[in-house]
């Protein structure tokens, strides 16, 4: 599983406050924990006001990429605040992300076009998320269809099939999985992801709930999650999952882990 970690975020309190005080320490420590729990990628994402998001973003990017060695996401649902930012990147990583609403599209790929960038494409267009299914794999063929014309393959493209939050929609895990395995269907090497933290908003046991979809999800064929790596019983959860799915041979990252004390009990 490709862990895209997300904690610099600006809708997160003692990460706004640290953006606010300019806290450099507090982001890179940030940096720093998620790297060291396993996360692939670094998601940043200012949440700011608008007028401030450039200034902020690029803040938060000089600020990890000097702490740690790994791509960045790079998080605005503004596509002129990606094109603003993206060359202060120092690697190719992933934006996040792409739509049918609007013409982020047309903004976000040929910033991309000839390059290892990768995007997360949302399954969401003017109308906003679809309750439907056939909707989502619609969206997901025109994202699909208009990245080739700038050559960008499905490999380099993780659909998010927008998983609600199951106190409101009942069928919401069923209709992640359902589009899941028709978007695999049709684009074997696309990738499937998703913010797993969505699924249980106004849930009690909320970590319970995003488990079980954890796993669910893995073995559905989702590639890669937006979670919080340095949270002991979800990554538990992960290790756990790929090593049931034959994933982890002779479950060497599930023992490995445990030894050195980043799942389960915190031992003194």
């Amino acid at each position: 599983m490709i862990i895209i970690g997300e904690k610099i975020n600006g809708t997160i309190p003692s990460v706004k406050k640290a953006i606010e005080s300019k806290d450099e320490e507090f982001i890179r420590n940030l940096a720093l924990k998620q790297v060291d729990t396993g996360a692939d990628y670094i998601d940043v994402c200012a949440s700011t006001a608008p007028e401030f998001e450039v200034e902020t973003l690029k803040w938060l990017m000089d600020i990890v990429q000097d702490a740690v060695n790994k791509p960045l996401s790079i998080d605005s649902p503004n596509a002129k605040t990606i094109e603003a930012v993206l060359k202060y990147a120092k690697k190719p990583g992933l934006i996040n992300s792409v739509s049918e609403e609007g013409g982020k599209c047309e903004v976000i790929y040929p910033l991309i076009q000839g390059t290892e960038w990768q995007v997360i494409g949302l399954t969401c267009d003017n109308k906003g998320i679809p309750s439907d299914v056939q909707t989502r794999v619609d969206i997901t063929k025109i994202l699909v269809e208009k990245a080739a014309k700038y050559d960008i393959t499905p490999d380099r493209i993780h659909i998010d099939p927008l998983v609600m939050a199951l106190s409101t929609d009942n069928t919401s895990l069923t209709n992640f999985v359902e589009t899941t395995k028709t978007i695999k269907e049709m684009y074997p090497t696309i990738k499937v992801t998703s913010g797993l933290s969505n699924i249980s908003f106004g849930m009690p046991l909320r970590k319970v709930v995003n488990q079980s979809f954890l796993t669910i999800a893995s073995y559905v064929g989702m590639d890669s999650a937006i979670m919080d790596p340095c949270n002991r019983d979800m990554m538990a959860a992960l290790l756990a999952t790929e090593a049931l799915l034959g994933k982890d041979k002779h479950c060497r990252k599930y023992s490995n882990a445990y030894r050195k004390n980043k799942i389960g009990p915190i031992k003194e």
